[in-house]
């Protein structure tokens, strides 16, 4: 179990083989922040501090080429106050990490999901050692599933939970290894479905797991991608494309 802080932004329009990742040590671990400033991702961001829907129709099923700025889309941040360079150009969308130890999260807020799979594919551009995942059944109140692939050939499931404003619990769900992580500099896909109070995983359209998680009393939420920074820096995280469709 690992407790961070998060602060978080919402964005309603226009929005190594590497040394293995080591987890920070207590003393490392994030205190209380505030972004101090609205992310610099388009030329006028209207952030707001709650994940609820715009009144703009938005579709529920989709595939986002990132050929355009994205519209109600969340970016969070949990690990310090620095400021993550999120953009979305030439036809990627790009989470840009220069502080260690930083989670970026960048969440759907249209739509909740009951039964969804969701499918990217990315390039760590950096050559630093980094997790990129798919989040889904996101809730402020219940908490949300993250499914994390990282580029020493490990992945994982962790079950996230607010325990009070800003204040977050991670509980590890499983723990895993193959070789169809690709190292960084490589382009590759993940998936992750979330049905019937199970999580399937695949990588690079082979399924590596799937597991039972109906005791988290996880239902229904948003959909999202993640990147997350360790010891070292940068970590620049490019999505060639998001696929939302059912399971």
């Amino acid at each position: 179990m690992k407790k961070f802080i998060i602060a978080c932004l919402l964005i309603l329009t226009a929005c190594q083989p590497a040394a293995t990742p080591t987890p920070p040590p207590a003393s490392l671990l994030p205190t209380a922040t505030v972004l101090p400033t609205p992310i610099p991702f388009t030329e006028t961001p209207a952030p707001t501090p709650t994940l609820e829907p715009s009144a703009t129709p938005f579709p529920q099923f989709f595939t986002n080429e990132f050929d355009a700025p994205l519209a109600s889309w969340a970016i969070l941040q949990a690990g310090n106050d620095s400021v993550p360079n999120v953009k979305v150009e030439n036809s990627r969308l790009t989470l840009e990490i220069d502080s260690t130890y930083t989670w970026v999260y960048a969440l759907y807020g249209a739509q909740d999901y009951d039964s969804v799979h969701v499918d990217t594919k990315f390039v760590n551009n950096a050559m630093s050692p980094a997790s990129i995942g798919l989040i889904c059944n996101y809730s402020d109140t219940a908490g949300w599933f993250e499914y994390n692939v990282t580029t020493d050939g490990s992945y994982n499931v962790l079950y996230g939970k607010w325990l009070s404003t800003g204040v977050a619990d991670y509980l590890p769900v499983l723990n895993g290894a193959t070789s169809l992580i690709q190292q960084s500099g490589v382009e590759q896909s993940i998936g992750l479905t979330c049905s019937n109070a199970t999580l399937m995983l695949s990588i690079n359209d082979t399924i590596v797991r799937s597991v039972e998680v109906s005791h988290y009393g996880l239902t229904s939420g948003k959909v999202g991608l993640t990147a997350s920074s360790y010891e070292n820096t940068p970590v620049i995280a490019s999505f060639d494309w998001v696929k939302v469709g059912a399971p």
